[in-house]
């Protein structure tokens, strides 16, 4: 039975990343979604949705929705689809992410249902809820000022000009909208799996979950979701993971509590790692720039190598200089003179952990041993690199160092696989041997200003680990 089409008409104001031209001394934002069932048979329907941009022009978007009654998305075309429980989430492709004022970008989907097929009642662009009329804000965000005091990471780094393309958290969400999954835990004694979600949008882990499920047995995570709608998830490199030598980290190793509220780790010992190709769902290639942050800790740290977090080979193997862009935390003095004995902050470009621009040390460098440590990298695919680093408790992010990327490494030759927890060339036929904690992390395209990436930290140290 065919259900006449209908349209669905919001408007969304003050959306942060709906990113104004740098002359404008106020942008507006805003934007009117348009969706229509436009075909529907037993337990399937067709869909078309169209968003029009009322507001200054906008570079990249997001939309997101939740489902009231537990359809689920099959097929999308224009876009790339996430769906965790009710929620959904689509990205531009990348012919349809710049939209002029007036301007329309559509896509299409086809989907299942069961007793009922409402409409959404509410959309989400970029991080911010519709509120039915166009606002005005003044000053306009854009890649080279200052972006808004407050909010989350992934609104932050949007509003920078610099969206999230990927962002991992077993803690909390990274987007003031988020409502999906964090993560996944399966345990031991029957094997089943449970998704962890948030307490609230936009919240804190509910680790009463974990706790429940994992009562009386023993549990590993399996997932790490990704938060920015790409589709990013990681999986750990191991069988019944995404395959490898590896095995899936503890869920209840490391308990902490961010905002109050208690959350777990994911806790990395020598033998757990994940990884995702996400060269095909947004992650940066070849020499495009991209940046990254991740919070991790200055007391559970090795040598080995490497406890990374970034861009790394599809293929899991060491594929020269260039091939990959990670964040680095450890013991691990590579090319040898080092000061200290760390942990330090460096970048694996591949063939070498770089605390700078060459092979010799860096005297900028300098150890994190704080309990939370906050780690960012920056590169811009063809001459320069900047290395950071922080308590992620308390302070502003030291410049360890801002300059020309190393010999040999112009340009980059990213590949777009996301690792987290061991270097490039694991762990198909080996298992890492590094260790490290990761809280959160996010990876975006393009190159963040210091003032996108002072407002994460901001916010980081906002979000009150202890």
């Amino acid at each position: 039975m065919k259900i006449k089409a209908f349209l669905l008409g919001v408007v969304l104001a003050g959306a942060a990343g709906l990113v104004a031209t740098a002359t404008s001394a106020q942008a507006a934002t805003g934007c009117r979604v348009d969706y229509a069932i436009t075909s529907s048979w037993q337990g399937g329907f067709g869909a078309s949705v169209a968003v029009t941009n009322l507001g200054d022009a906008v570079t990249g978007w997001q939309l997101s929705w939740s489902f009231a009654a537990g359809q689920t998305v099959a097929q999308l075309w224009n876009g790339s689809v996430s769906q965790s429980g009710s929620q959904v989430t689509v990205a531009n492709a990348s012919y349809n992410g710049s939209i002029a004022t007036g301007g329309t970008a559509s896509f299409g989907f086809n989907g299942s249902w069961t007793s009922s097929n409402p409409v959404p009642s509410a959309f989400v662009l970029n991080g911010t809820a519709c509120t039915g009329a166009t606002a005005t804000t003044t000053p306009t965000p854009t890649a080279s000022s200052s972006p808004p005091a407050t909010g989350l990471p992934c609104d932050l780094y949007a509003a920078g000009g610099t969206p999230c393309v990927a962002a991992h958290s077993t803690t909390r969400a990274l987007l003031a909208a988020y409502t999906g999954a964090l993560y996944q835990v399966r345990r031991s004694s029957d094997n089943t799996t449970r998704d962890i979600g948030v307490v609230s949008r936009g919240g804190a882990a509910n680790a009463s979950t974990q706790d429940a499920f994992c009562s009386g047995t023993s549990c590993v995570i399996t997932i790490i979701y990704d938060q920015s709608g790409r589709g990013n998830n990681l999986g750990y490199q191991g069988p019944g993971g995404i395959g490898g030598a590896d095995t899936a980290a503890g869920a209840t190793r490391e308990s902490v509590t961010v905002g109050g509220s208690k959350a777990y780790s994911l806790y990395i010992n020598a033998g757990n790692s994940y990884w995702r190709n996400g060269s095909a769902t947004g992650i940066p290639t070849g020499s495009a720039p991209e940046g990254m942050y991740m919070v991790t800790s200055g007391t559970h740290v090795n040598g080995g190598c490497c406890f990374d977090y970034g861009n790394s080979e599809t293929t899991r193997r060491a594929d020269g200089a260039g091939a990959m862009d990670a964040i680095y935390f450890g013991t691990s003095c590579w090319f040898g003179g080092c000061s200290g004995s760390g942990p330090w902050v460096q970048a694996d470009l591949e063939y070498g952990l770089y605390p700078g621009g060459s092979r010799t040390w860096n005297p900028n460098q300098r150890a994190f041993t704080s309990r939370f440590v906050t780690a960012t990298l920056k590169n811009n695919g063809t001459s320069r690199f900047a290395i950071k680093g922080s308590n992620a408790q308390s302070g502003a992010l030291a410049t360890l160092w801002d300059g020309s990327l190393p010999p040999g490494y112009s340009p980059m030759r990213k590949q777009g696989a996301i690792i987290l927890g061991s270097g490039g060339d694991c762990c198909i036929d080996n298992t890492n041997i590094s260790v490290g904690t990761f809280y959160e992390g996010a990876m975006v395209a393009g190159y963040p200003s210091d003032a996108t990436e002072n407002a994460v930290q901001a916010a980081v140290v906002a979000a009150g680990y202890k």
